[in-house]
């Protein structure tokens, strides 16, 4: 049995949400499953040391039309492709025509797919009913990611507290300002002596350098660096997570971590709902159900509250 899953998104955060149904799929059929999904997933470092996944196509289409897969030309090619790899069914997250009819034209017999032209989705909620409705059984919404034994726990002190600090975000309203984490890591290892692993990549080097140069720095390893593979047991082993809602936060909640998460412009009930692992603190005057896109309360989130949050939660 061949079967291919398709999951358009871009984000980290996304890829890891539809984790439990892709495994759930190809745990039903007993057999891995290949991918098609965006590079910006990250689904090649995220899934290199998953069982359930065969092979990871990527799918090349740009917000200016530029990408391989493009246009009709583009379109063909892409169904082209996908008909070479004979597959007998696939499971579609995603409502657009346009995939509806590539599986069809690759000669894929079985397409299960989203309802054509839904326009509201909560990404947890659809994932979920969708799955269960076509596999026939209850999944849980807690995403895993799998590592293979490492060795890098042993590099890892019991006299700290080792704490992965997301203070990255994919846009400036979903970002606590630097100057706060610096704050918070300062008063968090004043009550427990802490490590601070910085994840951020090249595009948050001058947030990094903030963060290196303060009084905090010297306790601070940054990953910009890295790449995600590199990163994923470092955080495994890490005590927590704080930070923005970020592909670093659902990454953090997939290896096992506690996370506590700061959602100040994106919405709570679609990215922080799916883990009991995930705590969340909103902007004041805000409830879980009110901070959505839009909310823009990076200005309304309660040093206090995030600091006593973060010492519960170490204790």
């Amino acid at each position: 049995m061949k079967v291919l899953v398709i999951q358009p998104k871009i984000g980290m955060g996304d890829m890891i949400i539809y984790l439990p149904y892709i495994q759930a799929i190809s745990k039903k059929y007993k057999s891995p499953v290949s991918l098609l999904v965006k590079k910006n997933s990250r689904a090649d470092e995220l899934l290199s040391q998953d069982k359930h996944i065969s092979e990871i196509l990527f799918l090349d289409r740009k917000n200016d039309n530029s990408g391989a897969h493009d246009g009709l030309n583009g379109f063909f090619k892409l169904a082209k492709y996908i008909k070479s790899k004979k597959f007998d069914k696939v499971f579609i997250y995603n409502s657009s025509l346009r995939y509806f009819l590539l599986t069809k034209i690759a000669g894929i017999k079985n397409i299960y797919q989203y309802p054509l032209f839904r326009k509201k989705d909560n990404i947890v909620t659809s994932a979920k009913v969708f799955t269960e409705y076509e596999l026939d059984e209850i999944i849980s919404t807690q995403p895993n990611i799998f590592l293979e034994e490492n060795r890098i726990k042993e590099k890892f002190s019991s006299d700290y507290k080792h704490i992965c600090l997301g203070f990255s975000a994919s846009g400036s309203t979903k970002r606590w300002s630097v100057k706060n984490y610096i704050k918070l890591c300062e008063e968090i290892n004043a009550k427990f002596p802490c490590k601070f692993y910085l994840a951020g990549g090249e595009n948050d080097l001058e947030l990094i350098k903030e963060i290196l140069n303060s009084k905090i720095g010297s306790n601070c390893i940054s990953f910009a660096k890295m790449n995600i593979k590199e990163t994923m047991p470092i955080i495994k082993n890490c005590s927590l997570y704080i930070g923005n809602d970020t592909g670093w936060l659902h990454i953090s909640c997939a290896l096992g971590l506690k996370c506590l998460a700061l959602f100040m412009d994106s919405p709570v009930i679609a990215y922080g709902k799916y883990s009991e692992n995930i705590s969340i603190i909103v902007p004041e005057g805000e409830t879980e159900q009110t901070t959505t896109h839009n909310t823009d309360g990076k200005e309304k989130i309660s040093f206090k509250k995030v600091y006593d949050e973060t010492i519960k939660l170490l204790s």
